[in-house]
């Protein structure tokens, strides 16, 4: 374990605006789809930051813990622990299932390993 201060900062970044697009937008595109995308990056960089894993590991680990999020929606995991009045259950476990919300998981964790591929190979140009 090591802390690293890069990935934490894009983690702070991403967190903020993960934090905007939930409390300021209420669409059909940006909340739902990209929101489901940057969380998986948000995720990665917090790995990152502390673990000195390969990006492939990470990506792969976040990608597996959100489809088992996703899929503890699809059998009401929330209501089944009891915690179906919670309002931060509810929205850290989530309470709908969409099949969709899977392949923007994906499509984060493709995106997190690209962009730290498009860093080194911008450092090794430098």
């Amino acid at each position: 374990m090591r802390f690293s201060l890069r990935p934490f900062i894009l983690f702070g970044v991403i967190f903020i605006v993960e934090v905007w697009i939930a409390l300021f937008l209420d669409d059909q595109i940006i909340r739902p789809l990209v929101g489901d995308v940057l969380v998986v990056v948000l995720l990665f960089y917090l790995v990152k930051a502390f673990w000195a894993w390969p990006d492939r590991v990470i990506a792969w680990g976040v990608f597996l813990f959100a489809c088992v999020i996703e899929l503890s929606q699809y059998f009401d995991l929330v209501t089944m622990l009891g915690l179906g009045e919670s309002a931060v259950a509810r929205t850290v476990l989530g309470t709908t299932f969409d099949w969709r919300d899977l392949v923007a998981y994906g499509i984060g964790a493709v995106l997190a390993v690209w962009a730290e591929r498009w860093w080194l190979a911008r450092q090794a140009t430098e």
